[in-house]
């Protein structure tokens, strides 16, 4: 059971625990409707989905007064269960699935911490599509700039029926004449001669001379590029070293 914040908007399916100080007959427990409304003893069908907690209150207390039912209601309300506000967190987190927004003014990294995290083979940018005002929205997250200075501004707030993507981390594959050949996380700026360096280095039989990087273009075909060793490599990249002949 957890009481909302006051500023968290009912959602049809949201289940409610409505009380009134000192009137326990008007003590009711109900699920929002699909047309967000519920039914109330002596008042009858209130249209509550959209509103605040705070207003829902409001509106329960008005038409109890209103109808001189009761003289000064002090109504609570108390949401049992979260159905009516909730993203989905997808791909490369530790427990993807739906979640629900429980206070209004969820960030993404609140989201991100519901789900996990980023799993090890997650990537840095994160996806994040839905609806902002009845239109698509669509925006790609830089995570590590969120925990720099500034990064709050930064930090996405999400609403109802939002996807969350974390997409594979970009990875580059060496081969060859490596002391640790295989795939490596590929990091930001990442040249040609730091992946070589977290492969372990050269072996006494590779040469630089000798080093091709195999990369697909766009149309599908794969180039065979001789680099330098300053060249940024990218995700995808296949980077095969020689042996020497000398």
């Amino acid at each position: 059971m957890a009481s909302a914040a006051g500023d968290y908007r009912l959602g049809a399916g949201d289940v409610v625990r409505i009380l009134v100080y000192q009137n326990p007959d008007l003590t009711l427990e109900t699920r929002v409707t699909e047309s967000g409304v519920i039914s109330y003893p002596l008042i009858g069908s209130l249209r509550i989905g959209g509103q605040t907690v705070a207003a829902a209150e409001k509106l329960i207390a008005d038409a109890l007064r209103n109808g001189n039912f009761v003289r000064q209601p002090q109504v609570t309300i108390v949401v049992l269960q979260v159905r009516g506000n909730q993203a989905s967190v997808l791909g490369h987190v530790n427990r993807p699935g739906r979640y629900a927004l429980e206070v209004a003014g969820m960030r993404l990294t609140d989201l991100l911490a519901l789900a996990g995290g980023v799993s090890t083979g997650g990537a840095d940018i994160i996806v994040v599509s839905g609806l902002r005002e009845g239109r698509p929205f669509r925006a790609e997250i830089d995570l590590p700039t969120l925990f720099a200075e500034g990064g709050r501004e930064r930090d996405l707030r999400i609403v109802d029926g939002d996807t969350i993507w974390v997409d594979r981390q970009s990875v580059v594959y060496i081969y060859g004449e490596v002391q640790r050949p295989g795939a490596l996380r590929l990091e930001r700026d990442m040249t040609l001669m730091q992946a070589l360096a977290t492969g372990g280095g050269l072996t006494q039989r590779g040469t630089e001379r000798g080093i091709r990087v195999h990369r697909r273009g766009a149309d599908g075909a794969v180039q065979v590029l001789q680099p330098k060793m300053d060249d940024r490599v990218q995700d995808g990249d296949v980077v095969y070293v020689r042996e020497s002949l000398f």
